[in-house]
């Protein structure tokens, strides 16, 4: 994982860890959003970034199930208590994320995700040289991530439909089919 930033956001036992979108189809703004209490970050992401992160937690989390004994009692699906199809709360978007890493800490039986913006152009270097940084670390349970996964694709599927003879997306205003010469 990265080195500590001047201004860490960090949630260790998160109540809510979801991507939700607003907008709609073809115009939709994706978010990563966490909640402890009544404390909320929402960060904006690509679509592109949320369906590779639930991809790659779930390839984390097939090679710790896969380790003899299961010792993290890592599930194959999501169990349903941990089914969370609400919207998103109230967005207040903090930063647009540029880099997202993922981790595990063993000690707690957690996945981490961290998500750090792109450097602003207007923040000026202190004395020694660097900008202030800021990024969102969240630590999540193992359960709770299989939960993240599966919304996760949800979400990025829910997007406009896919025309059938060109493979672009159709949009509710109309579409131009642009069919690829053979």
């Amino acid at each position: 994982m990265t080195d500590v930033p001047a201004h860490l956001h960090a949630f260790d036992w998160p109540d809510r860890v979801v991507i939700g979108t607003l907008g709609r189809p073809g115009a939709r703004t994706f978010y990563l959003q966490v909640r402890t209490g009544a404390q909320i970050m929402s960060i904006a992401l690509e679509k592109e970034q949320s369906a590779l992160l639930a991809m790659k937690v779930d390839e984390v989390l097939d090679q710790l199930r896969a380790v003899e004994g299961n010792p993290y009692s890592v599930p194959t699906g999501t169990p349903v208590e941990l089914v969370d199809n609400d919207p998103l709360d109230a967005v207040q978007e903090q930063f647009r994320a540029a880099t997202i890493g993922i981790g595990w800490d063993p000690t707690t039986a957690q996945l981490i995700i961290e998500a750090q913006p792109l450097p602003a152009d207007d923040v000026e270097p202190d004395e020694a040289g660097t900008a202030e940084s800021e990024m969102l670390r969240v630590r999540i349970p193992v359960g709770a991530a299989r939960a993240f996964t599966q919304r996760t694709r949800e979400v990025v599927d829910a997007g406009r439909p896919l025309c059938t003879l060109c493979g672009h997306p159709i949009d509710p205003d109309g579409h131009t089919c642009i069919i690829p010469e053979s």
